[in-house]
This record gives C-alpha cells, sequence and structure tokens, in this order.
C-alpha cells in the first residue's frame, strides 16, 4: 500500500504578519523618538541624558541602545522622521491644490508641520543642526532640499506673474526663516488659530494677491 501524500498548505495572501513581539520593539522604537524629540526641544541635546530619555519613555537606563548606537543616532533618527514626516504630510496637502492654491496650501502645511500635534521633531532639527556629522547632516540636507523643492516652484510662478518682484531663491529663503520662527513665540489656544496665522502670513508676503486665490 503506497504512501499519501501530503497536501501543502496554502500560504497566506500579502504580506505576512509581524509577530507580537516585533510591533512591540517597533512601538518601542517610535515611542522613544516621540519623547526624545521632546526632551531634545525643551532641554537641548547636550543637557538631555539617555537616561532622561529611557524615564520619560518608561524603559531601564539601557534600553534606548538597544534601538540606537548611542544619543547622536538616537538625534538623527528624530531628525530624519521628521523630515520624511514633514515631506508627506506636504505631499498629501498639495495632492488637490491648484496652482494658483499652491502658496496657502504650502504655507497652511508648514505651520502644521511647526506647530500642531507631534510638532517636536522639526523645530529640534531647526536648533541641534551642528550636533549633526557632516554626513548625517548631508542626509538630512537632501531632505530639505526636496521639501523645498515645492516651495521653489510656488514663489518662481509668484514672481513671473508680478506676485512677489524678488528673486524666488532670496524669497523662499526669507519665507521659510519667517515661518520657521513662529516656533519661538507662537503658544497654542492663546492666539491666532494656524488657519488665521497662515492667512496673516499671505498678506505680509504676497499682499496683491487675491484672497480668493489664497484658498
Amino acid at each position: 500500500m503506497s504512501e499519501a501524500h501530503a497536501v501543502p498548505q496554502r500560504r497566506p495572501r500579502g504580506r505576512p504578519r509581524k509577530a507580537p513581539e516585533a510591533l512591540d520593539e517597533g512601538n518601542r522604537r517610535q515611542e522613544l523618538l516621540r519623547v526624545a524629540a521632546q526632551l531634545f526641544r525643551r532641554k537641548g541635546f547636550a543637557a538631555t541624558t539617555t537616561r532622561d530619555i529611557a524615564a520619560a519613555a518608561g524603559m531601564r537606563s539601557g534600553s534606548p541602545f538597544y534601538h540606537f548606537d548611542s544619543k547622536a543616532a538616537l538625534l538623527f533618527a528624530v531628525m530624519e522622521q521628521g523630515m520624511r514626516a514633514a515631506l508627506q504630510r506636504q505631499a498629501d496637502a498639495l495632492a488637490g491644490a491648484s496652482p494658483e492654491k499652491q502658496m496657502h496650501t504650502l504655507v497652511r502645511a508648514h505651520f502644521d508641520i511647526l506647530l500642531g500635534p507631534g510638532s517636536d521633531f522639526i523645530p529640534v532639527m531647526l536648533y541641534e543642526w551642528r550636533s549633526l556629522t557632516a554626513t548625517q547632516r548631508a542626509a538630512i540636507a537632501r531632505l530639505q532640499r526636496d521639501y523645498e523643492a515645492a516651495w521653489t516652484g510656488a514663489l518662481q510662478g509668484l514672481c513671473e506673474t508680478g506676485h512677489i518682484r524678488a528673486d524666488a531663491r532670496v524669497a523662499r529663503l526669507m519665507f521659510l526663516g519667517a515661518l520657521n520662527w513662529s516656533v519661538q513665540w507662537y503658544k497654542p489656544k492663546k492666539g491666532a488659530s494656524l488657519e488665521e496665522l497662515t492667512d496673516q502670513a499671505m498678506q505680509l508676503f504676497v499682499p496683491t494677491l487675491d484672497a480668493g486665490d489664497r484658498r
């Protein structure tokens, strides 16, 4: 009598599910990035210790080194994640915007990235830039160029139509510099909303643009 052939089991379609412990490790890494961004912003990179970060994340003092080689590596990861998230949020915002509304959309999205929920990542990048190595700075600079490319195009269009009488590159540097400084003085729930802030920025920098074209 011949042996019965075993019927091979079908593999489930799609990506294999991650094991619970793998999901947990991913969540722990994200929590470290979140609390590190908060501490780096509030206390500064030099004054923040890995023990501070571990305590804020509810972990043992040596746990961050399981996910990151050093505090400097954690700082770079904070900045890189912040820039990649900013690029995605900018792309999502621009997806439905007409050329006439691009500038308003860029400003509104930028304020949300700087001042909205989970907004510690970018301010850390703005003020802890020198704490990175040359290689790390080059990697972040590439992401910045990708982010600012949309601004260059929108501002060039406004220059060509006469709404801005300045070099597009200089306009971009001044525009973003002014907006970025808002992380120093803006107080949530104590002043203008981000939408109102966007309208005021547009009136200040592009007053000749019709209000109907800003939205």
